[in-house]
């Protein structure tokens, strides 16, 4: 069984960094693409980033600059930096696992999601 489990999220205030982590369980094969999603109360789910097998990575523009997404191999492990939060990255995070096609915005596809954790960001 598959499992992706998240952590590191909290309430910070604006300015301030948090690093997020996604770990992965249940899947063997370590070539596939993963990434992030986020879901604010009362909007839709928005992309933000993704990083494919080969290290590549892509960004929503809302977060270019300011987030990075890596992942230890070893570990199964996804990572999100997230450095000069704003109010507006208040929002439920996810990761997502074995995109069909590695782009940021394409995480409905997945299969695989987690749990999500909570970030909340003050003025």
């Amino acid at each position: 069984q598959v499992r992706l489990v998240e952590s590191g999220g909290g309430s910070v205030q604006a300015g301030g960094s948090l690093r997020l982590s996604c770990a992965v369980s249940g899947y063997t094969n370590s070539n596939y693409c993963m990434g992030w999603f986020r879901q604010a109360p009362g909007k839709e789910r928005e992309g933000v980033a993704a990083i494919d097998s080969d290290g590549s990575t892509n960004y929503a523009d809302s977060v270019k600059g300011r987030f990075t997404i890596s992942k230890d191999n070893a570990k199964n492990t996804l990572y999100l930096q997230m450095n000069s939060l704003k109010p507006e990255d208040t929002a439920m995070y996810y990761c997502a696992a074995v995109f069909a096609r590695c782009y940021y915005s394409d995480y409905g596809r997945a299969l695989y999601w987690g749990q999500g954790t909570q970030v909340t960001v003050s003025s």
